[in-house]
């Protein structure tokens, strides 16, 4: 099959020391894919593995040539792996999930059923989880409150990984820090129809998980500049030339306290010299404000066709040599 060969669905994901799960991952994947009786392709990712994951998943690659890997030179996380798989991956359906076995190849039938039906995104929805009450679902429920409320996209797992786009939603969309946990409401810019569907969790049965406590706070940075996005993307002058306007204003009471203490209350203007001095420090913040707003127009205005820059990756061909 050549590079540029389009097949039905594209299978991503992945991985970051999971060696033991790897082969049991593939065998299913393929098995599902294979039932669907459509052209396929799988893309495993590897997010700068330190177990032997890397050899495992070369040597899968050179065995099955429906199975692409790319290799990462180090760790640069999951979004920057999924966005390698949506770069090259070739399929009218790009399907992703996790490498950890907890989310079931079964399923992805269920998941296409849906987009035949004329959804763009499908989100699964582990309504059974099987994870750590204390460090995994609660501070999930929680996330996933904040990032409904903000970002208006109402589902009820949004940290599920396993989901399907189709191409044309999957290629205006852009990657960053923790953003794959973002990409329906990333979706919802573009006009996507998003809908959900319940899905197996099965519990971890190799390793241990990569999440902790600790991915919430960046998580929160992330909805944060998120909300920011959606709210500003078409025009960032509207949040800059807010914050402009304040500077301004508060330039202007300033300015009216010290004429009220010149002419009323007779003060000389060189004892006034801080507020003064203060008033104009507002005013060319005011400016600047407006001025970085201008500039964001531009480079948005600008910018919306150029592609952004993803972390460095090797794809792994099987050309019968061992490359990477």
């Amino acid at each position: 099959m050549s590079s540029e060969e389009k097949v039905f669905i594209s299978v991503i994901v992945p991985f970051c020391d999971e060696r033991e799960s790897i082969p049991l991952l593939y065998e299913s994947v393929k098995r599902v894919l294979e039932g669907l009786g459509k052209s396929y392709e799988m893309i495993f990712v590897d997010d700068g593995s330190t177990d032997g994951t890397r050899e495992i998943l070369k040597d899968l690659s050179r065995r099955d040539s429906s199975l692409r890997v790319i290799l990462f030179r180090r760790n640069f996380g999951q979004s920057a792996a999924m966005a390698a798989g949506f770069k090259v991956s070739r399929g009218e359906v790009v399907v992703t999930m996790d490498g950890d076995l907890q989310n079931d190849p079964d399923d992805i039938p269920r998941l296409l059923g849906k987009v035949e039906e004329g959804y763009d995104v499908v989100s699964g929805w582990r309504k059974d989880r099987k994870d750590k009450l204390i460090l995994r679902r609660v501070p999930s429920i929680i996330a996933n409150r904040l990032i409904c409320s903000v970002t208006d996209v109402h589902l009820h797992d949004t940290g599920c990984s396993l989901k399907a786009f189709r191409r044309e939603v999957i290629e205006k969309i852009r990657l960053y820090g923790e953003l794959h946990r973002f990409i329906p409401a990333l979706a919802r810019v573009e006009g996507a129809r998003i809908s959900e569907v319940v899905v197996t969790h099965h519990p971890r049965r190799f390793g241990k998980s990569k999440y902790n406590l600790s991915r919430t706070f960046r998580v929160l940075m992330d909805l944060s500049s998120l909300n920011l996005f959606l709210k500003y993307l078409r025009n960032p002058l509207r949040f800059f030339g807010k914050i402009g306007v304040g500077f301004h204003f508060l330039g202007l009471l300033a300015a009216c306290w010290v004429a009220y203490r010149m002419f009323v209350n007779k003060v000389s203007l060189i004892d006034l010299n801080v507020l003064v001095t203060s008033i104009f420090l507002l005013w060319v913040m005011g400016f600047q404000f407006l001025f970085i707003g201008l500039v964001a127009s531009l480079i948005v205005r600008t910018g919306e066709k150029r592609r952004i820059t993803l972390a460095p990756f090797l794809l792994y061909r099987n050309e019968g040599r061992d490359g990477g």
